[in-house]
């Protein structure tokens, strides 16, 4: 019985997260397809919808600090997501303020136009909208249910001495890379806030596992003018991001993080459990995971307050954070600036227009999209597959990612974003342009 209460919803999960389904615009998996159907269900209602829930956390936030009612100063449940700092409430105000101006388009250019708010509201905060209504009821049947157990135990010979973390991250690994990265950011947060990764490790997956998905390398491929180079660049993306998971955990800053759990204290240890067989320890791991699994409106609950936690809490973030970085990266010198470094280093890996190219290398550290964009220019087939290698492989940007762990109880700070965002650049480019060279 234990074993059927397992296997049964995770493949539910599986189905959801971890199984690719090939679709006219390439590969997917199961939520993503129903984050396309209710996109294209939605369609142009979702600015509007995304607004709304920005304003509605701003106005409640502002309401529960100022007339302090009693749902405030007893919060608990739901109630508890808008029962913030003075500092938060002040973000979330701004946020809804900026939604609002570049949903109308009326105010300063920089802010509303399409190339930085309208990025952030109609391409990003729309998605995030649509996927987090999804995943937080799919959710705990890839992971409440004994599959991070199963697979965790059996992949924990490889996985703990290669990157120093337990088996179960490979779950949160494929997550990313079949559907996005804010899916594998989510499983490991929760992951962290239930027990079962220690501050170091829940850092560690989210910024070195937590990539973006195939389907996204192939649009950046194709924007790239690359498209028939898409296997040798996606394998590249592949075989940089592990050599830089491997090394970027040993140094500072992620190094220096702490083994410890959240507040709720550590889970019950799987990866070390002894048994007689690999196999065997594995599912009865699994089975025993399933029979502790909450019930149905104990899912319900868990996932309505996880939608509103990422509805109200992490939206505002993402439009303030997001467009103020899109800004500085479109509208001012900033980047021009500070990739200077860049360019003695792109010209020592022999990148043809290498002064073209350090911008783009450095910009994505405020999205993701951008250094395809800054490179569309460059004449360079071999520059443009860097640039495009880099742009998966850099994986943390403010836009997305950035925001998410800033929000999250994870203990990060933003000037470690970006020193992990340097060491993965200064590690992941030699490799790509090892790949370039041997390619074109």
């Amino acid at each position: 019985m234990k074993t059927l209460r397992f296997v049964l919803p995770s493949l539910v999960g599986v189905a959801m997260f971890l199984a690719p389904y090939p679709t006219e615009a390439g590969l997917n998996i199961g939520l993503g397809v129903l984050t396309d159907w209710a996109k294209a269900l939605l369609d142009d209602w979702l600015p509007a919808i995304a607004v709304v829930i920005v304003c509605l956390s701003a106005l409640l936030s502002l309401y529960a600090l100022l007339a302090r009612p009693a749902w405030a100063r007893d919060a608990k449940g739901i109630a508890a997501i808008f029962a913030v700092s003075r500092a938060s409430a002040a973000v979330r105000a701004v946020g809804a303020v900026v939604a609002c101006m570049i949903l109308l388009g009326t105010g300063p250019a920089w802010i509303t136009s399409g190339d930085t708010g309208g990025v952030i509201l109609n391409d990003l905060m729309t998605v995030i909208t649509i996927v987090f209504v999804f995943a937080s009821f799919l959710l705990p049947f890839l992971t409440d249910f004994g599959l991070m157990e199963f697979i965790g135990t059996m992949l924990r010979r490889v996985v703990r001495p290669l990157f120093r973390l337990p088996g179960r991250a490979a779950v949160d690994a494929a997550a990313s890379w079949f559907g996005s990265s804010i899916v594998g950011l989510v499983i490991t947060t929760e992951q962290y806030d239930r027990g079962y990764y220690t501050e170091r490790e829940a850092l560690v997956i989210a910024l070195n596992f937590s990539v973006v998905s195939v389907a996204f390398a192939k649009v950046v491929t194709d924007f790239a003018g690359l498209g028939e180079h898409f296997l040798p660049l996606y394998g590249t993306v592949v075989v940089s991001g592990l050599v830089a998971a491997v090394i970027v955990p040993r140094l500072p800053p992620l190094s220096r993080k702490r083994e410890l759990y959240s507040p709720a204290g550590p889970a019950v240890a799987t990866d070390d459990a002894p048994g007689p067989g690999l196999l065997a320890r594995s599912l009865a791991l699994a089975g025993e995971r399933a029979a502790r699994a909450p019930g149905p409106a104990a899912l319900a609950r868990h996932g309505l307050r996880t939608t509103f936690d990422v509805w109200f809490g992490l939206l505002p973030l993402v439009m303030v954070i997001g467009t103020a970085s899109l800004a500085v990266a479109n509208h001012t010198p900033i980047f021009d600036w500070l990739s200077y470094p860049l360019v003695p280093f792109a010209e020592l890996l022999q990148l043809p227009e290498a002064a073209a190219a350090a911008p783009a290398l450095l910009v994505g550290f405020a999205d993701q999209f951008l250094p395809v964009i800054l490179g569309q220019s460059i004449e360079s087939e071999l520059t443009r597959f860097v640039i495009a290698c880099a742009a998966v492989t850099q994986l943390v940007y403010m836009s997305e990612v950035g925001a998410y762990l800033l929000k999250s109880k994870l203990s990060v700070s933003l000037p470690e974003l970006f020193v992990v965002f340097v060491l993965r650049t200064l590690i992941t480019v030699p490799i790509c342009a090892l790949f370039a060279h041997m390619i074109f």
